[in-house]
């Protein structure tokens, strides 16, 4: 059975600290007899310090924004060094072979092979300005199971996790970088707005499709942002294995695949269990555009 495990934990644009930090947790991973790890997203180089206009973009040359890295570049090869037989996935700013285009990734990798990597789809609150956005949710065969990556704001859309577990998904990775609410702060942030939708989005997508999720995040503070942990590994009944809460740390369980999803997806299965027939509105076009309109007045 294997051993998985989600990370909460501050990365910033030090590589070298980040390299350091990397190296610290895989060690601790190691003694815990983990097999898969999942670091934050941005975990190579930092997230954007802010969000929206006034936060790091591309028109804003001030400031100072994300590494951009080649997947076949010194930056991932460095952690494939750290991480060795470990499996891991983790977050960086992609740049494309056309030396220009970015986008906030993530792969799942050991020191051996890349497995797989995504590019984030959704993007909230001025993102978009930064990156630009991918368009697929692929799934990766791995020593550890058939594992689908996804990134922070991407768990508060159904259909993302669930076109990932009808192409097999056995396990989601959900790599974020997560702040507290930005207006109305609860004074206790595990109280806080957005931390309870966190870690709802975690549990009901791990329900949903009847997946292991592994959630990852930072923690801490990076200029704007108030970060809130809570790094989990939930079973496919939607139940929380084991979380940080607000600390940094690693969240660790012992999983057993094959059998769980026996048990859980024995009687109700999910997805066994839906109706395409009838869901059409979700992808025809004029109820998209009249959404999309709506979303605009």
């Amino acid at each position: 059975m294997p051993t998985i495990a989600a990370v909460a934990a501050n990365f910033t644009r030090d590589l070298d600290q980040n390299y350091a930090l990397i190296q610290t947790l895989t060690a601790q991973a190691r003694e815990k007899g983990v097999e898969f790890l999942v670091f934050p997203e941005a975990a190579i180089g930092g997230y954007l310090s802010s969000l929206g206009n006034h936060g790091d973009t591309v028109k804003n040359t001030d400031r100072s924004l994300p590494p951009a890295i080649s997947l076949d570049g010194p930056e991932i090869r460095r952690v494939q060094e750290i991480v060795g037989d470990l499996v891991v996935a983790i977050g960086f700013c992609e740049l494309d072979r056309d030396g220009e285009t970015r986008y906030n990734a993530a792969a799942v990798l050991d020191g051996h092979r890349i497995y797989g990597s995504y590019r984030k789809v959704h993007q909230p609150l001025g993102e978009n300005m930064s990156y630009s956005a991918g368009s697929e949710y692929p799934v990766f065969d791995t020593p550890v199971g058939r594992v689908g990556l996804q990134i922070c704001y991407d768990k508060a859309f159904p259909e993302a996790a669930r076109s990932m577990a009808l192409d097999g998904a056995e396990i989601i990775a959900s790599l974020s970088a997560w702040p507290a609410a930005r207006t109305a702060t609860a004074t206790d942030l595990q109280e806080d707005r957005w931390t309870y939708r966190f870690n709802l989005f975690d549990m009901a997508r791990a329900l949903d499709n009847q997946v292991f999720w592994v959630a990852s995040n930072q923690s801490g503070t990076f200029g704007s942002l108030n970060y809130v942990g809570n790094a989990k590994v939930v079973d496919p009944g939607g139940n929380i294995l084991a979380t940080t809460l607000l600390g940094s740390g690693m969240a660790v369980a012992e999983v057993d695949i094959e059998g769980t999803f026996r048990a859980m997806r024995g009687g109700m299965f999910h997805l066994r269990d839906r109706r395409p027939d009838v869901y059409g509105a979700l992808t025809d076009a004029e109820h998209t555009a009249a959404w999309n309109g709506l979303a605009r007045a």
